[in-house]
């Protein structure tokens, strides 16, 4: 039996902690300290933890569950979902309100709609379903007619309201995000456990929504803006402005910087005024959504087969970053024309990481006057393909040089010979069997006997080789997600896998290498004996065919050409741009227990001043010791040098040995 002054006390502070949570998450009102809030919530709980039968489904402890679900159900809507057609242009807005007048002249003759005007946030959309004045689902969009069931993180939300202001049924629609500030603090956290960072609050406020475990919810913080009813039990109200009032009144919180334009130019100034302000908001936009604001104009324009005649999505345009030009390198296309291609320093620009753009021909690099080292202003045209659209010359280096086209380029094999066709500013190979050379060999690279990367099949490295994106191999460890997810049957979760596969195939070991490596009369069991043989890529790459020969199942043949593709320059620059992207191991290689380091794992850290990294390595490994790159228990020792990194404070969480430059230098000699 539940004393009755409980019961009072209980329901007060039941109110008043929903009263001050609304002030605050909808209205943006603080009448007390949030510690003075947490207080009485503490209170709250005590009573339910005594009493479990109070417990009243709008309690604000009901926010978080107690248990994770082992999964998401599915929720068929009541209302079907529908997503906004987009425009990218004023000209586009304008076409937009003339079909509006076109179709609604027949039934109300010359019409001039009047336009709310709200803001897109880029977030995750969310349907809410109250019967009664309370909560009952909450659900993604999903396809349209069939969402997740979400309720359980939804409540997680404090500008979720978990019951109304009048016990009505209704239907509403919003948009759930996170915030800049918490997606920067949420991706701290991430790095720090060694888990993938989120690329946007979008990204971010979908992940968190689709958490098992609403706690994981409850801590990172979302929020909520509604912008719709979709039903409603009382009487609809006749325009999109008296919608969103009335929605605030029911206790939702909806986005304040609304306005309502009397006609579309109103509009189009609405939309100029936040594409300079978006940026600067705690929140992420993507434009600004039109609805027509009378409801009877909006009830006859009704719904194509997928978007709403009465709104559209005005987009803002591409965003735009800045970045270096690491290198410029020319693509052999698989008619074999030639494509420019500038390798630039990573950079996050709408959303993706991107490493590549094209700059198309030869006449567009002189337009653009690009140089390496340069500075360049990159957007995505249509948010979709990365683009180069100026060079921020103040910037530039001292010693940039004008790009200088090539006679010859040795990927469009024989002599390397280039014509111009005529006519175009294109030029392309002489020789004609360039790109089935190139395919072939990047195929090789990353097959199952090889690097065996997997989700790299024949039909994405001819992708990848076609857009500009891989030509060498140590291009394919420089892709970012933002890279491939332009690329037909990409979609996040596919780019994320096909990145994460090459991370992992950057640790190789040194048979596989060599097969991937296409060296003439090189296959699996040739790759094994010189594995067998040699230590290291840079010794075998040393030999002479007198070694070789003295290796059972080696020829003269087979040697001549090991030592003759070794030799070459461009052999000798592959393997060094490959030495700093991979990690090669040989577990065949016989060990010698004799020398002093034999059997000792190390992992370096920092920059020594007396030798280079890789200087340093082929030491420990001559005298017998292995070279790993992380820390682990299993490490013996930790080479620190000046600006040592994590690795370093690792060591010490570990209680791994930690050598500095000079007691290094005394154990391997100088």
């Amino acid at each position: 039996m539940i004393p009755p002054d409980v019961c009072v006390r209980y329901e007060r502070l039941k109110q008043t902690i929903n009263r001050y949570r609304t002030l605050y998450h909808v209205y943006d009102k603080e009448e007390i300290s949030q510690q003075a809030l947490d207080s009485l919530k503490h209170e709250l709980t005590e009573i339910e933890e005594k009493y479990p039968s109070i417990i009243a489904p709008d309690s604000p402890s009901q926010r978080v569950a107690g248990k994770p679900l082992p999964q998401f159900k599915k929720v068929r809507h009541k209302v079907p979902q529908w997503s906004f057609n987009d425009a990218f242009s004023p000209e586009e807005v304008r076409e937009f309100d003339a079909r509006v007048k076109r179709f609604l002249k027949p039934a109300f003759g010359t019409v001039h709609p009047t336009y709310v005007c709200e803001l897109k946030i880029d977030g995750l959309k969310i349907v809410l379903d109250y019967e009664k004045g309370l909560l009952k689902t909450a659900a993604t969009r999903g396809d349209g007619s069939v969402g997740e069931d979400v309720t359980h993180n939804v409540k997680t939300i404090e500008s979720v309201p978990l019951s109304l202001s009048r016990p009505i049924d209704v239907i509403v629609e919003g948009e759930v995000w996170m915030s800049s500030k918490n997606l920067e603090a949420l991706n701290k956290i991430r790095a720090k456990e060694g888990e993938p960072l989120f690329a946007n609050p979008r990204n971010a406020a979908a992940g968190s929504i689709r958490q098992l475990d609403p706690k994981i919810a409850a801590a990172r913080k979302l929020d909520v803006f509604i912008y719709d009813i979709a039903q409603t039990s009382e009487k609809f109200p006749g325009t999109q402005a008296e919608e969103l009032e009335y929605m605030r009144k029911l206790g939702f919180k909806v986005n304040p910087h609304y306005i309502l334009a009397k006609n579309i130019e109103g509009a189009i100034d609405f939309w100029e005024i936040w594409k300079k302000k978006g940026r600067h908001q705690e929140y992420w936009l993507d434009g600004v959504v039109l609805k027509v604001n009378e409801k009877k104009y909006e009830e006859k324009l009704g719904y194509t087969g997928k978007a709403p005649r009465f709104a559209i999505a005005f987009k803002f345009p591409a965003e735009q970053v800045t970045t270096l030009v690491e290198d410029i390198v020319l693509q052999v296309g698989r008619t074999g024309v030639l494509t420019p291609v500038a390798h630039l320093k990573p950079v996050a620009v709408a959303g993706t990481v991107v490493s590549r753009a094209t700059l198309h021909n030869e006449d567009e690099i002189k337009r653009l006057d690009v140089r390496i080292g340069d500075t360049v202003i990159l957007q995505k045209a249509g948010d979709v393909i990365p683009d180069i659209v100026s060079v921020v010359k103040s910037l530039r280096p001292k010693a940039a040089k004008p790009y200088v086209w090539p006679s010859r380029v040795p990927e469009c094999g024989g002599d390397g010979r280039i014509e111009r066709i005529p006519g175009q500013a294109a030029w392309r190979c002489v020789n004609k069997n360039s790109f089935a050379v190139a395919r072939r060999r990047l195929q090789n690279f990353v097959g199952k006997h090889a690097l065996d990367i997997e989700g790299l099949g024949k039909e994405r490295v001819d992708m990848l080789l076609e857009k500009g994106l891989v030509q060498h191999y140590d291009e394919f460890f420089s892709l970012t997600e933002g890279d491939v997810l332009n690329l037909e049957g990409f979609a996040v979760v596919s780019a994320k896998k096909l990145i994460a596969s090459i991370q992992k195939a950057r640790h190789v070991e040194l048979a596989c290498l060599l097969v991937g490596l296409s060296i003439p009369q090189v296959g699996e069991e040739t790759a094994i004996l010189l594995a067998k043989q040699f230590r290291t890529i840079y010794a075998l790459a040393k030999s002479n065919i007198a070694e070789l020969e003295e290796i059972e199942g080696i020829g003269p043949i087979v040697a001549r050409d090991i030592v003759e593709w070794f030799v070459l320059k461009r052999h000798q620059k592959l393997i060094a741009d490959l030495k700093k992207v991979l990690t090669i191991t040989n577990p065949l290689f016989a060990k010698t227990s004799r020398g002093k380091l034999a059997g000792k794992i190390f992992v370096l850290t920092g920059s020594l001043s007396s030798m280079t990294r890789d200087a340093t390595k082929e030491r420990i490994r001559l005298l017998g010791g292995d070279v790993s790159g992380s820390v682990s228990k299993n490490t013996d020792y930790v080479v620190a040098g000046e600006e040592a990194g994590s690795k370093l404070d690792k060591a010490r969480e570990l209680g791994v040995n930690v050598l500095t430059e000079g007691e290094f230098l005394r154990i391997v000699g100088k």
